[in-house]
């Protein structure tokens, strides 16, 4: 895989955590929320595809990197935001800029998971498969 193949699957994963919620006030949390009313079978038809967006990259990013790379990831990204405010290159008092720099940690785990096989394979030279039923 090259960086553009990890940059592209990182990019969707950004959208895919941007589209579901975001401080700007356009995205689907903003625009399904109340549930019901005008437009409800489109706002049950998008809600579906974002959650088979998320089955899909989440079930990658299981199955991939387990519950240990998941915590790793989530530990270095937290402690490159400490890392960050600790320097006073960031200041998370705006619950905007916490909001996000939590999109950002949410679409890095996501986006990492999904591209996890492809690097550990580059790394190591070990193919990762899934178990078929037997």
């Amino acid at each position: 895989m090259k960086v553009t193949g990890f940059l592209v699957r990182w990019f969707f994963a950004l959208l895919l955590v941007f589209i579901t919620y975001n401080p700007t006030g356009y995205s689907l949390a903003h625009w399904v929320w109340p549930f019901g009313g005008e437009q409800l079978p489109l706002k049950i038809l998008a809600s579906l595809l974002i959650l088979g967006g998320y089955v899909i990259y989440l079930t990658a990013t299981f199955r991939s990197l387990g519950w240990i790379g998941i915590i790793l990831v989530f530990a270095f990204c937290g402690t490159l935001v400490w890392l960050f405010v600790d320097q006073g290159w960031m200041d998370i008092s705006n619950p905007g800029i916490l909001s996000w720099v939590m999109i950002l940690v949410l679409g890095t785990v996501m986006g990492l998971g999904i591209s996890w096989s492809h690097i550990k394979k580059k790394l190591t030279g070990q193919f990762d498969t899934d178990d078929v039923g037997e």
